[in-house]
């Protein structure tokens, strides 16, 4: 499906103004309150989602939105809805670390259509249309040729996968096939898979919102995102990506227990 142009003019500058207000309190020693799942959140997470609610009711008033901190909001005579994330790894966020980002997706139904990841404080944005290519900084971006485990890097927001046995099981035997491994994680970390930097990201929890642009970016860079059975979506609360390259091999081990 074609989307227009100014579709994707309006996510990007409305992730670039959302962004800049995360910016305006990144590093300050903002305080954080914790949510019921113990995760943090913070006023810039308020603020930054508040200013995409406002645009989108602005200039798509009949669309959808389903937001982190707001929830949902149902469309009006619209098949489209927005996915927000104003701070995805807001953890990094409120220890002043850089590599978190603002998360924007237009839905179709169960399908992303495009995908934005913003890096306000790296100055960095990741995007895709379906079917028009995936660019970072407004270059072409591609996933890696690597093709072998032995020289590939593993990535994930975290080390500890809590009550998920089998998914530990399967991360230490990820570790223990690929070259180098680190916890560049988020949404960051897609992006360095997208763009060439890494090979594998694995996460074991994700939700809707931090899912919703990686599918489309990931596929329009030459890679791919499924969850941990290999199926392609957005939908499923955890994620895979790949390179495409390796996504048989990856799945080879993740499944070996399953």
């Amino acid at each position: 499906m074609t989307i227009p142009q100014t579709f994707l003019e309006f996510a990007l500058d409305a992730a670039w103004q959302a962004g800049r207000i995360t910016l305006g309190h990144f590093q300050t020693g903002v305080q954080a309150e914790r949510k019921a799942d113990n995760s943090p959140v913070t006023i810039a997470d308020k603020q930054a989602e508040q200013k995409l609610r406002e645009l989108i009711g602005r200039y798509w008033p009949t669309h959808g939105i389903v937001g982190e901190e707001y929830g949902r909001s149902s469309a009006q005579d619209s098949p489209y809805t927005w996915i927000l994330d104003p701070i995805d790894g807001t953890k990094s966020f409120v220890s002043g670390v850089p590599l978190y980002a603002t998360l924007l997706a237009l839905t179709d139904g169960d399908e992303a259509l495009l995908g934005i990841a913003h890096f306000p404080a790296l100055n960095e944005t990741v995007y895709a249309v379906r079917g028009g290519g995936c660019f970072w900084n407004g270059r072409r971006a591609h996933v890696s040729s690597v093709n072998k485990l032995e020289d590939a890097v593993l990535l994930s927001s975290g080390t500890s996968f809590g009550n998920w046995t089998e998914k530990e099981t399967a991360w230490n035997r990820l570790v223990d096939a690929t070259y180098i491994q680190r916890t560049w994680g988020d949404a960051y970390g897609y992006a360095l898979v997208a763009t060439g930097r890494a090979e594998i990201m694995v996460d074991p929890a994700m939700a809707l919102w931090d899912c919703g642009p990686l599918q489309v970016i990931m596929e329009e860079a030459g890679g791919t995102f499924t969850d941990w059975q290999g199926n392609a979506t957005i939908h499923a609360g955890e994620s895979i990506a790949s390179n495409g390259a390796l996504f048989e091999q990856v799945m080879a081990i993740v499944k070996r227990d399953a």
